[in-house]
Parts: C-alpha cells; sequence; structure tokens
C-alpha cells in the first residue's frame, strides 16, 4: 500500500472538492433533500473554498493520498468554538475542531478513517490543542458509534444548517 497521510496544499483543492461532492451526502441524514446537499456543497465544499481554507493558517487539511488519489481527508479547525451551544459544553480547552472527516465508500471497512482520526489528533496535540470536538449528525449511528471508538464522548447538541433545512448534531469531544 502505498497510501499516506500527509498536510493538504493548495494543489489539492479541486480533488479535495470532487472527493467531498462523493462523501458529504454519505453522511446526510436519510430525509435530507439533493437540492439542500448541493446547495451545502457549492457554499462550503467547492474547490475555491478548499483553497481559502488551505490558505488559513488555522485550518489544516489531512488526506489520505494514494500516488495521488485522494481517498479521505479530514478538517483541523484551530479556533475557540464561535456556537455558543459548543462552547458552553467544551471542557478541554484550547479545543481544536475536526471540522471534517470523510472516507471514500471504497475504503469504508479497511482502517482508513482510523488512521486519518489518529493522525489528526496527533496534529491537534502537536500544535497544543487541550481537545478536539466535532459535530455529528444525531441520526448518524455509523459516524456515532466510530467516534466513540475513537475516543470521543458526546457532550451536547448543536444546530446545523443544511440548505434550507435545520439538522441536529451531537457534540463530541476527545480530551488529549
Amino acid at each position: 500500500m502505498t497510501e499516506t497521510i500527509r498536510t493538504a496544499t493548495t494543489h489539492d483543492a479541486g480533488k479535495l472538492a470532487e472527493l467531498a461532492a462523493v462523501t458529504f451526502p454519505l453522511a446526510c441524514p436519510p430525509g435530507a433533500s439533493r437540492a439542500d446537499i448541493q446547495a451545502h456543497l457549492e457554499k462550503t465544499l467547492s474547490e475555491a473554498n478548499f483553497t481559502d481554507y488551505l490558505a488559513d493558517a488555522n485550518i489544516t487539511i489531512l488526506v489520505l493520498d494514494d500516488g495521488g488519489q485522494l481517498n479521505g481527508y479530514t478538517m483541523l479547525v484551530a479556533k475557540p468554538a464561535s456556537d455558543p451551544d459548543v462552547a458552553s459544553v467544551l471542557s478541554a480547552l484550547p479545543s481544536t475542531e475536526l471540522s471534517k472527516c470523510y472516507v471514500h465508500p471504497e475504503h469504508h471497512g479497511k482502517g482508513a478513517a482510523s488512521r486519518l482520526i489518529s493522525a489528526s489528533i496527533a496534529d491537534a496535540a502537536d500544535k497544543g490543542a487541550s481537545g478536539v470536538w466535532l459535530g455529528v449528525n444525531s441520526e448518524n449511528a455509523k459516524a456515532i458509534r466510530f467516534y466513540e471508538k475513537s475516543g470521543f464522548q458526546r457532550v451536547g447538541t448543536k444546530s446545523f444548517k443544511l440548505g434550507d433545512s435545520v439538522e441536529h448534531d451531537f457534540v463530541m469531544e476527545h480530551a488529549l
């Protein structure tokens, strides 16, 4: 396996947007409309968005790279939580948000997500975080189990705007 985990560069922005278009819909609740999913992809996961994320010194994107093919990615945001529902429940501060964690469906069940999570937690710790937090849709039982197995605990809830719909997320935290 030539698969490596590395920090993304601006050259990866297009491939990240393509991967996001495949992986983001898989994490959405069953009732999410195609229009809302498409609106979210255009608003936050386009090539231009990834170019901006990669230029932000407070954001790190790690990719699972197999000879130039991106099979997964995580996005770490090293900024204080701006959502008051999140900020009020975090206990391990300073905390880094695991904003995104997606693996191509062809690589599900092969340990790819576990490797990405471990690398992401290590990256946050290396940069001085005392904790890592994330939001996961409250209906995504598979992801919730995965995060629990990765050391995250549910500490609260928050709302998430998906297109014209409001979804409900669990806030999960991993103390480092």
